[in-house]
């Protein structure tokens, strides 16, 4: 017999394993990322008090484009780097939340930092 290997349960247990290293503040919060096959998501977190700063979507009505394409990732890169840096945020800490650093994360991580995040 032969056995399937779940993707996502993988991802996140890579993500459960990076998270217990990694954590936003408030001065320096975390950027995380979540990816699903039509759009991508982007948060700034504050998890010593548990909140999220901002947040960029590919499926908000500002982005046009279909969201799942690394146009779109960059896009949204650059839109939570303007939202972070409107909020006083120049520093974050790189969540990819388990997933490989490449294709639609790579992009917007290059464009959050295009956009003047530092990390």
């Amino acid at each position: 017999m032969i056995k399937i290997i779940d993707k996502n349960k993988s991802r996140l247990k890579r993500h459960v394993r990076v998270r217990a290293k990694i954590s936003g503040t408030a001065e320096r919060p975390r950027l995380s990322v979540f990816r699903s096959n039509k759009n991508i998501y982007a948060q700034l977190v504050d998890d010593v008090n548990g909140v999220t700063l901002a947040a960029a979507a590919s499926n908000e009505k500002d982005i046009a484009t279909y969201g799942g394409n690394k146009d779109a990732a960059k896009a949204i890169g650059l839109l939570i780097a303007k939202r972070g840096i409107e909020k006083g945020i120049s520093t974050v800490v790189f969540d990819r939340s388990g997933y490989i650093y490449h294709g639609r994360v790579a992009a917007l991580a290059d464009g959050a930092r295009e956009g003047g995040l530092k990390f």
